[in-house]
């Protein structure tokens, strides 16, 4: 399997976008998960940077959600360039969701699949919340595009082609992702036993003594 050298550069870029975001972590106390992530859990990604276990979920998420990124633009180049009726679907399927508000869009891959508004405190209210802004109807999703005209049996034969081909492009760029996180594994090891070990065993301590301390006299 051939390495694409442009690929490898991108898989680089991201670790080191990720490493100088690490610092900045902090175990998180007050945010469940409510399921389990689909795009970290059992991922060869995070088993190729040696994340796939004791790690905490938003380190492995903010490393993940960046390599994701490199793969999906790999698929959407592929795509564009030899899948034309599946590019088509696409971008009607962008049509759509363009005329709806998405709060998400532009924040930085940490935030991703994250909650973007705080929990409700009944002794602080507030006006408004970008989850509702979101569910606001527009004028453009009051009036939406009228629908493509329907496929062939020729045509719907084709698509599914095209879709197992995508399906095939990002098998093998992911791959090929894991081959070159591989290359960087050492350096997000020590990364992570500099900057969230000590954070998690400090955590687990404070936790240690709260459950060992005898319950208070009234």
């Amino acid at each position: 399997m051939v390495m694409d050298r442009s690929l490898e550069t991108r898989v680089s870029q991201a670790v080191d976008a990720w490493l100088k975001w690490l610092p900045r972590w902090h175990p998180s106390t007050h945010t469940g998960r409510t399921r389990v992530c689909r795009r970290c859990f059992g991922s060869p990604v995070m088993a190729a940077a040696g994340l796939d276990h004791d790690v905490p979920h938003a380190v492995q998420h903010g490393l993940s959600t960046r390599v994701k990124a490199i793969v999906d633009d790999v698929v959407d180049d592929y795509t564009n360039k030899n899948l034309p009726l599946l590019r088509h679907e696409l971008i009607e399927a962008e049509r759509r969701k363009a005329a709806t508000y998405r709060p998400e869009r532009g924040l930085e891959p940490e935030y991703d699949g994250l909650p973007l508004d705080p929990e409700p405190d009944p002794s602080a209210p507030y006006l408004f919340t970008l989850a509702g802004l979101a569910d606001l109807d527009t004028p453009q999703a009051a009036t939406p595009p009228p629908p493509p005209p329907p496929l062939s049996d020729e045509e719907k034969v084709a698509l599914r082609t095209e879709i197992r081909l995508a399906d095939e492009c990002a098998i093998h760029a992911g791959k090929l992702v894991c081959i070159a996180m591989a290359e960087h594994r050492g350096r997000i090891e020590r990364a992570v036993a500099i900057y969230v070990e000590p954070q998690v065993a400090a955590l687990l301590s404070d936790l240690s003594l709260e459950l060992d301390a005898p319950p208070s006299q009234w």
